[in-house]
């Protein structure tokens, strides 16, 4: 993590908005509604890191005003162009006003900025009461196929990124209470993704860390596709289990 609230590097992921938006899993609305029940109605959330807008518009289906805050300049033109209200700025510079919003949510981007600088920033936009929600699509590592495919995945040279991903509740709840914010509580739902072989490759190739042309890449392919033949069966679909958990923290005073 950097204290400038930014990714290491923003460009991680130049060239991959429309693959990132076709294969990358959805959340379950359990999920959502988890997070804005006892919200104001239609609360305006700001989502943080918010990539091509997948968390935003399931949040404003969901009934919420909902902006997304993305660094990215790819990912945010296709969630603009998809309909999100998207604007530039990080998890530490915003760009927007003091006490604007009901909750702040990051989604499958914690990790990115897990610092006391970008827990000040939703602080600051939080009008009281207000929440923060971080919420991860884990890999159920139960299910033998998703567990192979995180195996596969940490052999690609990104192990301790990975790793990073994975917070416990002793480093996320003293960042939070020393934040600012209490009555911690994380919800869990069960979450799955069924793909064909081409879904099952594109999800991978998402992924910021994956190979995208020379020898790399076509090794990569060529054991995903083994992979997938090994897991798929009958009906040539492979189902990649999640654990959604939701971490909902509340502004204190």
């Amino acid at each position: 993590m950097n204290e400038s609230g930014a990714p290491p590097s923003v460009s991680r992921f130049d060239g991959l908005a429309e693959v990132y938006e076709r294969y990358r899993p959805g959340y379950p609305p359990d999920a959502i509604a988890a997070i804005l029940a006892g919200l104001p109605p239609q609360p305006t959330v700001i989502d943080i890191g918010a990539g091509t807008g997948i968390s935003t518009r399931a949040l404003a289906e969901a009934g919420a005003h909902a902006i997304a805050i993305e660094p990215n300049d790819d990912m945010r033109a296709l969630a603009i162009a998809l309909g999100t209200d998207a604007r530039a700025g990080t998890a530490t510079a915003t760009g927007l006003a003091d006490r604007c919003a009901d909750a702040v949510t990051a989604f499958q981007a914690f990790h990115w900025f897990a610092t006391a600088a970008a827990l000040h920033e939703f602080r600051r936009l939080l009008r009281a009461p207000g929440r923060v929600a971080l919420v991860w699509n884990d890999r159920d590592m139960r299910d033998p196929f998703t567990a192979a495919l995180r195996d596969f995945e940490a052999r690609l040279g990104e192990a301790s990124m990975l790793a990073a991903i994975d917070f416990s509740d002793d480093k996320l709840e003293p960042l939070l209470r020393e934040a600012g914010f209490g009555s911690i509580h994380v919800r869990t739902f069960a979450n799955s993704q069924r793909m064909d072989e081409e879904q099952f490759l594109g999800r991978v190739r998402s992924l910021s860390f994956a190979p995208r042309a020379g020898p790399p890449f076509d090794e990569m392919i060529a054991e995903l596709r083994n992979l997938f033949a090994r897991y798929s069966g009958e009906e040539s679909r492979v189902e990649l289990r999640y654990r959604t958990d939701v971490i909902v923290a509340e502004r204190t005073a």
